[in-house]
């Protein structure tokens, strides 16, 4: 700005930039080969028209998103321009008017810079969602593939039902399948994850940036205060100006608040009905579920009866009926073995039995 103090000096990080660096900037600020209205044309009427077939919708939209961030680039440009402007307007001014337009200014000259660093945050989600589109485009060889193999076997079975290609193309479409299959869930996996990180990087710069617009707005309405609107009569001189300290210590304090900002600082906070949070809550529990598999640990309950539980070893009996039950149990599935392998009762091992007891009683 022209006089008394600006902004503009060279400063510290934020608070904010130093818990969430900036990104690099821009990929639109640079190499441009079409300037204007011509690009943002050209850029509307080719989106989607080349490319795979799966990846031409998220290509129009990350086309459309490069048309919004030349133009939020364009308000952030001119927005400085008209801050400087008002600036000079008000050199012109009596001395009131002309100290409040300077610091407004540069006000406005920060909502300009704050436009300009939206938009490189802004480059951090388009980018995102570029990757899923990449990844698209990358499954759609391996769908053409299986369909081409589909078609070309049914050709097959319609004009030559016998050919031994048939068999050699279905063996093809299981490989070609078995890959579709990996692919498509990668896409499902990567979309999903993807998505999230594009528009919480979208919606963290959405937020920071409305909120420091909101705190220069605030301090923006304090400094027209400093403006002394009280109607005069002609020829009657209006009192000395005597607010330079204030207006500069105005500025000092949204400076202040500008580096102090963090997210956690935030004075909007959006806050969830009754119904909206449970539901989503309950939601949110089913995936976490889903991902770390049923718990059946509780399923079976410890047994607190004392009184009807008594130790093996305090009652003889206890230990010989178990042991009678365990032998009944082998003798059992011993008797169901032979019978499935001998296919009778009166198989080799009742044979067997039957001459041990006769030599036992001979001895």
């Amino acid at each position: 700005m022209h006089r008394t103090y600006s902004m503009r000096a060279t400063r510290a990080p934020t608070a904010s930039q130093i818990q969430n660096p900036p990104p690099p900037p821009s990929t639109t600020k640079s190499g441009r080969f079409f300037k204007g209205g011509l690009g943002h044309a050209l850029r509307g009427k080719t989106a989607g028209a080349f490319g795979p077939d799966l990846a031409k919708k998220l290509a129009q939209l990350v086309k459309m998103e490069k048309n919004v961030m030349r133009s939020l680039e364009l308000v952030a440009k001119e927005r400085m321009e008209v801050a400087q402007q008002l600036s000079i307007w008000g050199e012109a001014c009596d001395e009131d008017v002309s100290d409040v337009t300077d610091k407004l200014g540069v006000l406005l000259y920060e909502i300009g810079e704050l436009e300009d660093q939206y938009v490189d945050r802004y480059d951090q989600y388009r980018v995102t969602m570029k990757s899923i589109r990449n990844i698209e485009a990358s499954v759609q060889p391996s769908r053409d593939r299986k369909q081409k193999i589909t078609d070309q076997i049914a050709q097959l079975k319609y004009k030559e039902p016998n050919s031994p290609r048939i068999v050699v193309l279905e063996q093809e479409l299981v490989r070609a399948e078995a890959e579709s299959l990996v692919a498509e869930a990668q896409l499902s996996n990567i979309t999903r994850e993807k998505i999230k990180a594009a528009y919480t990087y979208q919606f963290d710069a959405l937020r920071e940036h409305c909120e420091k617009v909101a705190i220069i707005a605030g301090y923006g309405k304090h400094l027209l205060e400093l403006i002394d609107d009280t109607p005069v009569t002609p020829g009657e001189t209006r009192a000395a100006y005597d607010g330079y300290e204030a207006s500069k210590a105005i500025i000092q304090d949204c400076e202040d608040a500008l580096t102090n900002w963090v997210t956690q600082k935030a004075a909007v906070s959006a806050k969830l009905s009754t119904r909206a949070r449970t539901l989503s809550t309950r939601r949110r529990n089913n995936i976490k579920a889903r991902s770390e598999g049923l718990d059946l640990s509780g399923q079976d309950a410890p047994l607190n009866d004392q009184d009807g539980w008594v130790p093996a070893g305090h009652h003889q009996h206890h230990k010989d009926e178990y042991s009678e039950d365990e032998d009944e149990d082998e003798d059992e599935l011993e008797g169901r073995t032979s019978h499935s392998v001998l296919g009778s009762e009166a198989g080799l091992n009742g044979g067997e039995t039957r001459g041990r007891s006769q030599e036992a009683v001979v001895a």
